[in-house]
């Protein structure tokens, strides 16, 4: 894993990354530079180059490393206000947009303030996974193609509300599992108990055994929901279910590991919140 800055005071890799959103979101007032005169292409193309140079004057790496990644979600997260705003077939991409950005900046931001310790620029998820990446590029070029020759399709206001109150419930769920477990989530499963690494139960956790998980799989078919992709969203259903059965089953292991008969009451009392997923099965 890439590492953050060592020695670093407790809490700036957050201020940091909020401040260079919030930098990168300024794309928000890109219309009133067009109002001034100058050209929309000529005007993102001088405001993107301008923002780089600004950080590269302010911060050396690490803290750049840092810097451009936040600034650029925040980029895309402006961009895609702007664009649900238009008056074009592509306002709900623009609600996929900020509702994507808003994600990954937000797993940096909770992990900073909730968990310092295990923070790195993979806290970003940025580079999650080729499959994952593959998924993101596959929506995409769905909604392009369809939103070209099925317009309709992608004007179907319901739906697309639907799909982004599941995105706003399992946002929602998961930043609320991760403050919930504190210094105990992580974006890894661990395989080694630590010190500090206690049983939670309480909060979510009373209401799921991983409700880290139901929120990302609901936020994640959310997605699709929300741009009417009909074929991402059934293969994203049955790959996230797949994902979260498999995920579960190897996080379940190492917890039984850890904490033996407790785990295993808690297992009893409370479900794992995904769909038709038991959770590994425990031989008696």
């Amino acid at each position: 894993m890439a590492g953050c800055a060592a020695r670093a005071p407790p809490g700036s890799e957050a201020r940091l990354s909020l401040a260079t959103f919030l930098l990168g979101a300024s794309v928000l007032a890109l219309p009133l530079l067009t109002r001034a005169g100058l050209q929309g292409r000529t005007g993102l193309a001088l405001y993107v180059a301008g923002l780089n140079a600004l950080l590269l004057l302010l911060y050396r790496p690490p803290r750049y490393q840092i810097a451009i990644r936040a600034c650029f979600l925040g980029f895309v997260f402006g961009c895609g206000v702007l664009l649900s705003f238009s008056q074009s077939s592509w306002n709900h991409f623009g609600w996929y947009v900020c509702s994507l950005s808003l994600f990954h900046y937000s797993e940096y931001l909770v992990t900073a303030v909730n968990n310092p310790k295990s923070l790195s620029l993979d806290s970003f998820l940025l580079n999650h996974s080729l499959e994952y990446t593959v998924a993101a590029l596959s929506s995409w070029i769905e909604f392009t193609l369809e939103n070209i020759f099925w317009p309709e399709l992608k004007q179907i206001t319901w739906l697309s509300a639907t799909g982004l109150l599941m995105v706003v419930f399992g946002e929602c769920l998961r930043k609320a599992a991760m403050f919930t477990a504190g210094s105990n989530f992580n974006h890894v499963v661990q395989n080694e108990k630590s010190d500090t690494h206690t049983l939670v139960t309480s909060g979510v956790y009373a209401w799921f055994r991983h409700p880290s998980y139901v929120g990302w799989f609901y936020w994640s078919i959310g997605t699709q929901v929300m741009l009417c992709n009909p074929i991402c969203g059934v293969v994203y259903a049955l790959t996230v279910w797949r994902f979260f059965r498999d995920r579960t089953e190897e996080e379940e292991i190492s917890l039984i590991h850890f904490f033996g008969e407790e785990y295993l009451e808690y297992k009893k009392r409370v479900p794992t919140g995904l769909p038709f997923i038991k959770g590994v099965k425990v031989e008696l």
